[in-house]
């Protein structure tokens, strides 16, 4: 578990896959067992104010991301609230929800991005986007980039050349540079194989 902090009332806590299996949490089990995921999204939130140094008290707004490949990004905002009576270490979550339709990974090397572009190619994926942040190539596939592939087939090939990341496509579309836009695979395919 990976925690930051945005702004005095706001962190985000970056969980990957395993790590929700470690807290017993399967992404099936997110959707259906409400009482559990509560009760373990409430240790978490424990476990990130100690790291943070913060105490969690009131209304927290948790925004629940489900990123295909990486994992889960939960953003937590701290709100006052009007009715909390005398039970100071009392607080309530909100919890929102929502599955991310994109998949990005994480190349250092450039050849790298090329290779996994032309065995998707075969695979019949045309599209996907291309970005240069941080020293680092990111690829952004869409759900409809890979609809007719097993999804894990998909990730199971993307892993032998990149990692999965955690990096958000608002903030490479904001802070990196387009290098392909829409059919990065198909474009890879022509020019590189």
């Amino acid at each position: 578990m990976r925690v930051e902090r945005m702004t005095n009332e706001k962190f985000k806590i970056f969980l990957t896959f395993d790590d929700l299996m470690d807290r017993g949490l399967s992404r099936e089990e997110l959707w259906n067992d409400l009482p559990r995921v509560h009760r373990i999204f409430s240790d978490m939130m424990y476990d990130a104010g100690i790291e943070l140094g913060l105490e969690l008290t009131g209304v927290l707004l948790v925004q629940v991301y489900l990123l295909q490949a990486q994992g889960m990004l939960v953003v937590v905002t701290r709100t006052e609230s009007l009715d909390l009576e005398e039970d100071e270490d009392y607080f309530e979550m909100k919890v929102t929800l929502d599955e991310s339709k994109e998949m990005m990974f994480s190349f250092d090397d450039f050849e790298d991005v090329i290779q996994a572009g032309i065995q998707l190619y075969q695979l019949g994926v045309t599209g996907g986007s291309v970005y240069y942040y941080n020293e680092n190539y990111y690829m952004l596939l869409q759900d409809e980039d890979i609809l007719h592939l097993d999804q894990d087939q998909a990730i199971a090939l993307l892993s032998e050349f990149a990692s999965a990341s955690a990096a958000t496509s608002h903030r490479l579309m904001e802070y990196g540079k387009l290098v392909m836009d829409g059919q990065a695979c198909e474009t890879l395919f022509i020019h590189f194989s």
